[in-house]
């Protein structure tokens, strides 16, 4: 086999990897999408607010140590916690609405 193939070839198998992950992390977010909206649920009821900063802060802390424990830029990670947590205020922002309603 020359070089080009099996370049080609590791490609495939660590493309086939990567996807694996893609899908793993795509049913982990839509898991901790239902706990979250749980936890909406649980802050609308209660009359609590859509946002814990000190949780979050909390949050972003444990993940950068995290991060750097597996070899992981903080700073990525820390952006991709925040995108998160961003999208699960909103939706506890609309569900506290959908409750005034």
């Amino acid at each position: 086999m020359c070089p080009q193939d099996e370049a080609r070839a590791e490609l495939l198998r660590l493309r086939g990897s990567i996807d694996n992950m893609d899908s793993a992390l795509v049913h982990l977010l839509a898991e901790r999408f239902k706990v979250t909206k749980r936890v909406g649920e649980l802050k609308a009821a209660a009359g609590l607010p859509p946002a814990d900063t000190e949780r979050e802060a909390q949050q972003i802390a444990r993940l950068r140590a995290l991060a750097v424990d597996a070899d992981l830029d903080p700073e990525f990670a820390e952006k991709f916690l925040t995108f998160i947590v961003t999208e699960v205020v909103r939706h506890h922002e609309r569900l506290v609405a959908e409750q005034r309603e």
